[in-house]
């Protein structure tokens, strides 16, 4: 289940981030209040009535992200997807395996085709429940999501993706989840009324019920038997491909319109947060937010549909045409876009590798390791998570096909040959351990193998590799077929860059950090800079609350010894005081 999240190409990727990124300018808050206090429903007093409705755009994102990433594999009619075998292949044949994708590809046959079954359950049928009005449900799914995101981390390179992910789903918590206070404690601690236990149940019902569901559908669907003498749990599709699409096209609607009602129960929630708020200037502005917010997201919304309604294509020629041209008007902008994390698994007869190769004579060849990417069938994968090394990444997708459907290739090539320092620091960020550091090479070719990973007891090997054919011929600075490719491609070289000035302090201030740090790399100098977020968040969390709570105590220590100078009456007053433990209850005999 760790890889089900299969490769997804690098524009879609950044896709992601860009509609991410924009809908944390709407999340950030306008103003930075000073305290909240705990609400009676789990939520912050202090909260603007608007704040709940850009989480619901992030939670939006995440059901389209996750529901079409399930619905694409199995519209794709990949036979490795509809025969549940896909993991069998997909750990050894992703981008960038990670040692743990070792481990995983030995693993019975069997339980990698229960984790594709666990991984339709994840990706379909649970992204509804993002906006089940029952919290456990929401919990239950928020959970779920985590789990499938932690087993890809663990077993795959996708950079950044996974963790974006992970933030993502945290638009499933509340308040009541993600605060730290002490002030919940209190509210959980106070009885429950008969009235809301009473309505309790119905909800409880439901909840199991949706289970219920759940695994009928999953054991009905796909066929789940238990082989009590093999140990085992055998899975196969009961379901065809017509049954399948009649099944989407009658579902794809509806999502929509569940999006309608929720975003609709949002806005009410708003409003109605928003006729308490006291005093009429405050109002006004807090009405102007709100007027702002609730248009950006709705019109967010109707742009969302256009792309999400990709995955079934009648659906899409029943959208409003309003929202076809919505989305028109800011297609270039990518606010939204459609999502379909590797519709096919490839690599299926063993994983495709380009290696490239230098000589100086033209007999004799030494390969060009790269860091991330397979080459030396003795060195364990590397963790990279969360750099994405995109010069590693293409050699993965160049090795799909021939060199001319990636044209880069050859000027990577060129570069090789001219000994161009930015490029070969892409390759080896150590530029000593480069084979021709010293001196270009004259001749640069490329060989295609496959790949496989080891057997468990080869010593000292992680994969095993097979020469399959000749990717790109022996080259040399000034050869024909070199420079017929630049010229095909548009690659040759033209006028030399004019050289930029270096007079801008800034421009010097960053080049200069780039120096300094270029030694690094990029995976560590990532990795360091999350563990300084991190740092620094810990100590305002534990310096934070401890402030907090002790300003409190301080103002009631002020105001206990004022009754104990009075005289008579004050003395009787002061008689039942021990039976009221909480500063609550003493507040109002003071004030009698």
């Amino acid at each position: 289940m760790g890889g089900a999240l299969c490769a997804l190409p690098s524009p879609h990727r950044d896709s992601l981030l860009l509609e991410t990124g924009f809908l944390a300018v709407l999340v950030a808050p306008l103003r930075q209040p000073p305290h909240h206090k705990q609400g009676p429903q789990g939520g912050l007093a202090g909260a603007s009535p608007h704040e709940g409705l850009p989480f619901w755009l992030v939670r939006w994102l995440l059901f389209r992200l996750m529901f079409a990433s399930g619905v694409v594999k199995l519209t794709s009619r990949c036979p490795a997807w509809w025969g549940l075998t896909a993991l069998t292949y997909h750990y050894e044949t992703q981008c960038l395996p990670t040692p743990a994708s070792w481990f995983a590809h030995q693993l019975p046959i069997w339980l990698h085709k229960l984790s594709v079954v666990a991984t339709f359950l994840i990706e379909i049928a649970i992204p509804p429940l993002f906006f089940a009005p029952i919290r456990r449900l929401r919990l239950a799914a928020f959970y779920s999501q985590v789990l499938l995101q932690v087993l890809i981390i663990v077993t795959g390179n996708y950079n950044f993706f996974n963790l974006l992910t992970l933030v993502l789903t945290t638009a499933l918590l509340d308040d009541v989840c993600l605060s730290a206070g002490s002030g919940n404690s209190r509210y959980k601690k106070k009885p429950t009324s008969w009235p809301r236990a009473l309505l309790a149940m119905p909800s409880l019902l439901l909840e199991f019920t949706v289970y219920g569901l759940l695994a009928y559908g999953t054991v009905h669907y796909f066929g789940l038997e238990v082989d009590w003498e093999q140990h085992a749990v055998h899975s196969r599709t009961t379901f065809t491909f017509h049954q399948f699409s009649q099944w989407l096209k009658m579902v794809t609607l509806p999502t929509m319109w569940l999006g309608v009602v929720s975003l609709t129960w949002e806005l009410l929630t708003a409003l109605w947060r928003w006729t308490q708020v006291r005093g009429w200037l405050r109002k006004f502005c807090t009405a102007v937010q709100l007027f702002i917010f609730g248009t950006a997201t709705v019109a967010l919304f109707v742009i969302s549909l256009v792309p999400y309604s990709y995955i079934e294509p009648s659906s899409h020629g029943h959208l409003w045409t309003g929202a076809h041209r919505l989305f028109g008007a800011v297609e270039h902008l990518q606010l939204a876009n459609s999502y379909g994390l590797f519709r096919r698994m490839t690599g299926l007869g063993g994983r495709p590798e380009v290696v490239l190769e230098g000589s100086y004579d033209g007999h004799h060849w030494t390969e060009i390791e790269f860091m991330y990417k397979p080459g030396n069938v003795s060195r364990p994968p590397p963790v990279v998570v969360p750099h994405q090394p995109r010069l590693d990444w293409q050699m993965w997708f160049a090795a799909l096909g021939p060199h001319s459907h990636s044209p880069w290739f050859t000027s990577l090539v060129l570069r090789l040959l001219q000994g161009k320092d930015p490029v070969i620091r892409l390759i080896q960020n150590d530029v000593a351990r480069y084979p021709f550091h010293k001196q270009p090479p004259t001749y640069v070719r490329a060989q295609r193998y496959k790949y496989w990973f080891s057997h468990p007891g080869e010593q000292s090997l992680w994969w095993r590799r097979q020469w399959v054919e000749e990717f790109f011929p022996p080259v040399s600075l000034g050869d024909p077929t070199l420079d017929m490719l630049l010229r095909q491609f548009g690659l040759q070289d033209k006028s030399p860059p004019r050289a930029r000035s270096s007079s801008n302090a800034l421009a010097q201030t960053l080049h200069w950090i780039r120096k300094q740090l270029s030694p690094l790399e990029a995976s560590t100098l990532l990795w360091g800079l999350l563990a300084t977020v991190g740092a620094i968040r810990v100590m305002q969390a534990l310096l934070g609350p401890h402030s907090s709570r002790s300003s409190p105590l301080t103002k009631e220590e002020k105001h206990r010894p004022a009754p104990k100078k009075d005289s008579g009456a004050a003395s009787k007053q002061a008689a039942p005081a021990p039976d009221n433990c909480s500063s609550s209850s003493q507040t109002p005999r003071r004030k009698k």
